[in-house]
């Protein structure tokens, strides 16, 4: 299904890792043809090119050149997800600096027409003013299970056990940093994905997106 061109619809999708909001967002982007961006691929994309420069004159100027250059080609880069830069990205998470810095991107991003870019604080830092907040959630348990089945591919020995604390104390990260931390809105929509398959998960926020486009613009803002 596409949306008409003059068709605006903005989404903010925020929650935890291994929540099921990228993979979500993703496939709910590819349903209605909407411009999509995980922001967290921002920040990897940063660490990498900050842990590829052993010595630096100027690390705040560096910075701020690199968020400049960010494209979206270049976020498709698989060295993103080794485990030193997945590290080294939780860690910058934290910097208000950084985040302004590459907020200035995800904004951008944001003026298209059908837009959907999932992360940790879209829905209050970065899109405020969005058509649709969610909220993704799930048990700690089960995301652990998700995202060792993800790691073990490539690293056989990393036990379920050591997945869980890591993910705990990203979350504990996450939810006490002082800027833009994760966290509910009032205006959010909360989806717990704990129990839910992926295409119920789609299901409901289909729901979602059509019930609002209808109020908005009638029956016409599907494309024939």
């Amino acid at each position: 299904m596409k949306l008409k061109k003059k068709i605006k619809i903005l989404i903010a999708a925020d929650g935890g890792a291994a929540s099921g909001k990228t993979t979500a967002a993703k496939l709910i982007s590819k349903k209605y043809g909407l411009k999509f961006l995980s922001s967290g691929l921002l920040y990897r994309y940063l660490s990498y090119k900050l842990l590829s420069k052993k010595k630096l004159m100027n690390k705040t100027l560096y910075i701020k050149k690199i968020c400049k250059s960010i494209t979206l080609s270049k976020l498709k880069n698989k060295k993103l997800f080794d485990q030193s830069v997945t590290f080294y990205s939780s860690k910058i998470a934290k910097s208000k600096k950084i985040r302004i810095e590459l907020k200035k991107f995800q904004v951008a991003f944001a003026k298209q027409n059908h837009v959907c870019i999932e992360g940790r604080d879209i829905g209050s830092v970065i899109c405020p003013q969005a058509d649709i907040k969610i909220f993704f959630k799930c048990s700690l348990k089960i995301r652990a299970k998700r995202r060792w089945n993800e790691y073990r591919k490539a690293n056989p020995g990393i036990t379920l056990t050591n997945v869980q604390k890591a993910l705990k104390l990203r979350d504990y990260s996450d939810i006490n940093r002082k800027y833009s931390p994760l966290r509910v809105l009032k205006d959010s929509i909360v989806i717990d994905t704990t129990k839910l398959s992926i295409k119920e998960v789609l299901n409901k926020i289909s729901e979602v997106i059509e019930k609002k486009l209808l109020l908005k613009y009638g029956r016409k803002f599907k494309t024939k």
